[in-house]
């Protein structure tokens, strides 16, 4: 009988994606009455988030790809970055929704806590594959990795699955005391941006920087977040109170 190998990381990322598709629809059902989201839609968010967390992989060491061409070919054992995923993911959503002519901003508040549930499973997939592991620690939380040459490190990805959790349960809070459509997406931005910032002050492995040492290429990016989800948090909150005014 032929073996068939099942790697862990890419069954979680497949496990969360369908948790999280099936949460999107009953959700959107529920809350805007939108019924029509086939199984392509989501199956084209899988495969941006493919492309976008692989080209990201990829374009933090360069170089390393081009002299070594057949790496190329080891997709599915690990090696994914988020915020490639996501910053190919969301226009691809937005363009979805403004075609078929779904609302936008209540469709990406319910898409804020669908991502945070893929995510903390994937990252449970970072865990099992044993990458975007951290710094070496000598705490009662530090793990040895097979990459990590018995060094003990944080575990990083659990750090993140806990961080991912207390954001969604916050993002509910959120929810129900909501004050204008798309408050609950750019909450989400802003708090998994410092959070993640925060991480990688944990991260011990090679993921590239913008300063050497001091500024990472997630950081940067969180940054970035934070400014854009700041400006339009303020924008579309005083634009709500503008309404109850003249209301």
């Amino acid at each position: 009988m032929q073996e068939i190998t099942v790697f862990s990381y890419a069954f979680l990322i497949a496990l969360g994606s369908l948790i999280a598709a099936l949460y999107t629809k009953w959700r959107a059902k529920r809350e805007l009455g939108v019924r029509n989201l086939p199984n392509s839609f989501f199956y084209f968010i899988f495969m941006a988030g493919f492309v976008g967390g692989k080209l990201f992989f990829y374009l933090q060491d360069p170089l390393l790809y081009i002299q070594n061409p057949s790496m190329l070919t080891d997709n599915f054992s690990g090696g994914f970055v988020f915020y490639g995923s996501f910053v190919v993911i969301i226009p691809y959503i937005i363009w979805y929704l403004k075609t078929h002519k779904i609302p936008v901003l209540p469709m990406l508040d319910i898409f804020a806590i669908t991502t945070t549930i893929v995510h903390a499973i994937g990252r449970l997939g970072c865990f099992a594959a044993g990458c975007c592991y951290g710094s070496p620690s000598e705490s009662g939380f530090g793990l040895v990795f097979p990459t990590t040459h018995n060094i003990s490190v944080h575990p990083t990805q659990l750090y993140e699955v806990s961080l991912l959790i207390a954001i969604m349960l916050f993002l509910f809070f959120v929810k129900r005391k909501q004050q204008f459509k798309g408050q609950v997406f750019l909450t989400y931005l802003m708090l998994y941006a410092f959070g993640r910032g925060v991480l990688e002050l944990f991260r011990g492995d090679d993921r590239g920087f913008i300063i050497e040492n001091r500024l990472s290429h997630s950081q940067f990016i969180g940054v970035c977040l934070i400014v854009i989800a700041v400006y339009f948090y303020y924008k579309f909150y005083k634009q709500n109170k503008l309404q109850i005014i003249n209301f």
